[in-house]
């Protein structure tokens, strides 16, 4: 026996269905508006905790390049000193670190013919500066650390023209690749921009001896007009001769 349809009850139906799925489109967008705030929300938050320049106190004199103070590798006894200028969300830094300080240490550093040093230049944008003080952070700790630091991260670089050396990558990447250091320490160090007023000092330092760009190289105090590794060497053998 069939059973008849109540035409009240098809009449309901068609006109809750359009309800319904108005219903259904306002939680998706509303879903959507969330996460999307959500996320911008992260964004900001990942930005306000980028250090800027005029954020760091004291006053800086530039008074010669305070050796010093900056990670090293090599003798003291070394007749040639060498600095580089670097930043960290620079590609081209990326690059010749990965082709040539490998062997630029072996050929150079390891024989004593050159002290090395590492000078930051963070420039290119807040997230650098944020990556240089954190640099400085484990330096502070260990020399032999901070070149293990310069290794890895170049290795994990991201993006030049994005914001990629927040506060939480930096964190994340230390825990999980820089070990024996004091990460509750470093930690405290990063988030408090401990050491930001060291790569401001080193940004003044090295642009009033006219860098402009990264890398840069400086032999015994000389900057090299290029970054070639050609250029470099011959300057570090022509500093050998003249101090025979």
């Amino acid at each position: 026996m069939n059973k008849k349809t109540n035409p009240n009850t098809s009449a309901n139906t068609r006109r809750l269905l359009p309800m319904l799925l108005g219903v259904v489109v306002i939680l998706l967008i509303g879903a959507l508006v969330f996460v999307t705030t959500k996320g911008k929300a992260s964004e900001t938050s990942e930005l306000d905790q980028l250090p800027n320049y005029t954020d760091v106190k004291g006053t800086i004199v530039v008074d010669g390049l305070k050796y010093e103070k900056q990670p090293h590798l090599g003798s003291e006894d070394a007749k040639v000193k060498v600095i580089e200028f670097a930043d960290f969300k620079c590609p081209a830094c990326k690059k010749w670190t990965a082709a040539y300080l490998d062997t630029f240490i072996k050929d150079y550093v390891d024989t004593g013919k050159v002290q090395f040093y590492f000078m930051n230049f963070a420039f290119l944008d807040r997230d650098s500066y944020l990556a240089a003080s954190a640099g400085e952070a484990i330096y502070h700790q260990s020399n032999e650390k901070f070149w293990e630091y310069v290794h890895k991260l170049y290795e994990n670089q991201g993006d030049e023209g994005k914001i990629w050396a927040t506060q939480k990558f930096i964190l994340g990447f230390v825990k999980d690749n820089i070990k024996g250091i004091d990460y509750n320490k470093f930690e405290q160090d990063l988030k408090n921009h401990t050491y930001m007023y060291d790569v401001k000092e080193d940004f003044k330092i090295a642009g009033s001896y006219g860098v402009n760009g990264t890398p840069k190289f400086m032999v015994n105090g000389k900057l090299l007009p290029d970054s070639s590794y050609e250029g470099l060497t011959a300057a570090i053998e022509a500093a050998t001769s003249d101090s025979k």
